[in-house]
Parts: structure tokens; C-alpha cells; sequence
């Protein structure tokens, strides 16, 4: 077991409970995370492409299953709480705000990433989660520089209906924002890695009460990710 086995784990771990409802997991390891899921507890998923194409989760390669518009994603699916989104972040706040947008001020930035994209909509509108490879002080910072998705003050006071940023998984362990008035929680360290090490990590104050260890794969979960992922891509992603 390494430590990208556990987070692909982790990342599975984000759908229990979700049922038959539409899953865009963006990234490598969250992607194996979802097929990882529909394969093991949670079958009735349905997996996007994040585009047009539903995909059955195979060992081996994804198969294109179904084709439902992107159009038609936002007319039925996305303004009714029924899909659950893992994005990327490049910066993380600790009142759930992410920034996927620039790095510095906002008339002149230091670094322009990739605009805001889908962060408002995905926020607004239902589940989602973030992948975080990297735990750093430069992405868990106190406010992010621009406001991509949207975190639960803003969405209080905009009065948004389906609003939930569900958790946040990284190559140190797994966060929420369950505390007090839904303040960043550090809900468990992965296996060998310290609380203090992501308070050290982390560049806000963190909730710590009742941390876990993350859950390591079973047997089976650890057959079927290499099988899943038979170049081992999973480890460039997140090294030991």
C-alpha cells in the first residue's frame, strides 16, 4: 500500500452515500477514486467524462456507455442538486472559498491560471469536492486571491439552495468544513502522517477535535487499482 493508494481511496470515499447521481471527477486520482466506487459500494454512479459521454468503469479502459449533451447537463442535471463535482484548486480558504482563477491582485496579477471556469456553477448549483496533490501553505490560505467556488458565507448570504462543498482531499489527509459556522476540519490524516504536520501545512487555523486515520483500501480495492492503473500514474501524482 502507498500513499496514492490511499488517496484514490479517499477519493472514493467522497461518493458513498451519493447513489444514482452524476459524478465529474477531474483529475487522474480522482478519477480512479470514481471508477474505484462504481466498482466496489457505490455501482449505481454515473460517471461523466465531464463533457457528453456517460462512461461504464471496467477494468481497464472506460467505456462510453451513453451520450447525454452538455446542454442537456445543465438543463436537468446541474441546477437540481443531482451531480457531484471534484475539481482542482489552486487556492483553498478556510471558509470554502476556492480560487481556480489568478494568484495576486486582482487588476494585475502575479500568475493568470484558468479563469474561473465551472466554480461558480458547480458551487451554486450542487456536491462538490476538491483534489489537492500538494498540501502547502500556498494553496490552504486564509482568503484566496479571487473567488472561483464559492464558499458557505457567500453562499448563505446569496441564498444558494444546493450549495454543498462536501470535502477536500489531499495527499495528506482529508478536510471538511464541519466546525463551528462550517469552519475548515481536519477530518483525517492519511496513514503515517501527523496532525501537526497538516497544521503545518495548512495556512489557517484548523479544526482539529476527533481526527481519524483515512481508511486503507482492502485487498480487493488494492487488486482492482492496479488493475486500474497498471503504470502506477497514480504515485507521479502523489509521491511518498
Amino acid at each position: 500500500m502507498t500513499r496514492a493508494d490511499v488517496a484514490v481511496v479517499a477519493c472514493a470515499e467522497l461518493f458513498r452515500g451519493d447513489g444514482e447521481i452524476l459524478i465529474s471527477p477531474m483529475g487522474y486520482v480522482p478519477a480512479l477514486g470514481a471508477r474505484l466506487a462504481r466498482l466496489t459500494f457505490e455501482p449505481d454512479l454515473l460517471l461523466s467524462d465531464g463533457e457528453a459521454y456517460l462512461l461504464e468503469s471496467p477494468v481497464g479502459e472506460p467505456v462510453i456507455e451513453g451520450w447525454q449533451p452538455f446542454r442537456k447537463v445543465l438543463d436537468t442535471v446541474v441546477p437540481h442538486g443531482k451531480r457531484h463535482v471534484v475539481m482542482g484548486a489552486n487556492q483553498v480558504d478556510r471558509h470554502g472559498n476556492q480560487n481556480i482563477s489568478a494568484i495576486g491582485d486582482h487588476e494585475k496579477p502575479k500568475k493568470q491560471l484558468l479563469g474561473v471556469r465551472g466554480g461558480p456553477g458547480n458551487t451554486a448549483n450542487h456536491r462538490t469536492s476538491y483534489w489537492v496533490p500538494r498540501h502547502s501553505t500556498r494553496v490552504f490560505v486564509e482568503d484566496v486571491d479571487v473567488v472561483s467556488g464559492v464558499g458557505y458565507a457567500r453562499a448563505r448570504a446569496a441564498g444558494l439552495r444546493y450549495h454543498d462543498v462536501h470535502r477536500v482531499v489531499t495527499n495528506l489527509g482529508v478536510l471538511d468544513f464541519g466546525g463551528p459556522d462550517h469552519a475548515a476540519r481536519l477530518v483525517s490524516t492519511h496513514p503515517g502522517v501527523t496532525v501537526e504536520e497538516v497544521v503545518a501545512a495548512t495556512g489557517f487555523p484548523l479544526v482539529t477535535d476527533g481526527v481519524a486515520v483515512s481508511r486503507e483500501p482492502t485487498g480487493e480495492e488494492l487488486e482492482l487499482i492496479a488493475q486500474l492503473d497498471p503504470k502506477s500514474l497514480r504515485e507521479k501524482e502523489v509521491p511518498e
